[in-house]
């Protein structure tokens, strides 16, 4: 029925001429089911109605955008702040930072200052980060990944 009231096991003809009476349609719900499942109600509506859904849940969704932050082994004390407040903000606004720190000439020498300053930036964001991916050296650039909690 469309108010949602069960009429019922049903012959096909029968069901089929209630809806048409109604000036409804007689939509099958679960056809594997003994005996079949019917619904009566207005299909156009129904349709419409689960685009409406469907629209309103991609418009909801929340898109994880993945920000970059470049760093080198001399990088300056204001510089370094500069950009743990450029993380603090992207973390805040939910996205996910990635860390680079690259190598450039005489610096891969000296490698252990930029896995110095990498792991000063994950102990800093320890209180309100999570570290998804460790720091890794990859050639002359070491990266992580970063996410909020």
């Amino acid at each position: 029925m469309p108010d949602g009231s069960q009429a019922g096991i049903l012959p096909t003809r029968e069901a089929l001429r209630r809806a048409a009476d109604l000036g409804l349609d007689l939509v099958e719900i679960s056809p594997n089911a003994t005996p079949p499942v019917c619904r009566i109600m207005d299909y156009g509506k129904f349709k419409y109605e689960e685009g409406q859904k469907r629209k309103l849940a991609r418009k909801n969704q929340v898109k994880i955008v993945v920000k970059e932050i470049k760093f080198h082994p001399n990088v300056d004390e204001n510089d370094f702040q500069i950009k743990m407040r450029n993380i603090r903000s992207f973390i805040k606004d939910g996205n996910k930072v990635k860390l680079t720190l690259q190598y450039r000439g005489r610096e891969n020498a000296h490698r252990e200052l930029g896995e110095e300053v990498i792991n000063r930036v994950c102990r800093e964001v320890a209180e309100f980060a999570v570290i998804e991916q460790e720091p890794k050296l990859m050639g002359k650039m070491i990266n992580a990944l970063i996410g909020p909690k």
